[in-house]
């Protein structure tokens, strides 16, 4: 298991409320013990929203290159149990709207697997794709959901598309982050061309405890103090 990883180096491995979770530089979560893959706000059929509602297009790609990634980081972890934290959709029409190759693609990823949707805020109501779809899952001793709530513990969300920012080489780099403290982990958001919220934000800085650390997204994970 885990094995198409050679390079531990690529991955940040952490616990919450005890239980022991890797942070993928692709942005996905694994969970070992259960064999689980968590993702966040893959935003499928972002483009074809964008073309329907007339505003800024964009490269009519990113519900392919999203299952692309998708698909290599579940044959990397062989994980069974697949937990997609909401705003996997743009909207509903958007879940309607994909094509039946993209279809096809997301029926062959479930096949053989536990297949939970959590309800976003862009598609609160059920998709007719298989899998099971839930307004939160609690997996003991942590709970999945898409947007956090202040107060709670061993949490795992999404929603913010948490970013944060190094210096390299005499400039700023950002990227999408995984936000974590002894609380929480909030998750980047998986999916193609879906922005960010900066962690400097007050949404973020509220929600994260003083020591909270940013693990960034890329080719490998770096973790660095939380910016704020």
């Amino acid at each position: 298991m885990f094995e198409g990883i050679t390079a531990p180096m690529t991955t940040h491995a952490f616990t919450l409320a005890g239980a022991r979770l890797i942070a993928l530089p692709t942005g996905a979560l694994y969970w070992p013990d259960h064999n689980l893959l968590c993702v966040s706000d893959l935003h499928l059929g972002k483009s074809e929203r964008r073309a329907r509602l007339g505003t800024t297009s964009l490269p009519p790609y990113e519900t392919q290159d999203t299952l692309a990634r998708l698909d290599a980081d579940l044959r990397t972890t062989g994980a069974k149990t697949v937990i997609c934290l909401g705003d996997s959709f743009d909207d509903s029409a958007a879940a309607d709207a994909l094509g039946e190759d993209e279809k096809l693609w997301i029926a062959t990823l479930q096949s053989g697997r536990r297949w939970v949707w959590i309800e976003g805020n862009h598609d609160p109501g059920p998709v007719d794709l298989g899998g099971t779809h839930l307004a939160e899952l609690p997996v003991p001793p942590l709970t999945f959901r898409h947007i956090a709530r202040p107060g709670a513990s061993g949490e795992l969300s999404g929603h913010y598309h948490p970013k944060a920012s190094v210096h390299a080489r005499g400039r700023s780099v950002s990227r999408p982050a995984f936000l974590i403290d002894t609380d929480r982990v909030i998750l980047p958001a998986y999916g193609t061309y879906t922005g960010g919220l900066r962690s400097d934000d007050t949404p973020l800085t509220d929600l994260m405890r003083p020591e909270a650390v940013a693990v960034l997204t890329g080719t490998a994970t770096r973790v660095i103090p939380m910016p704020r």
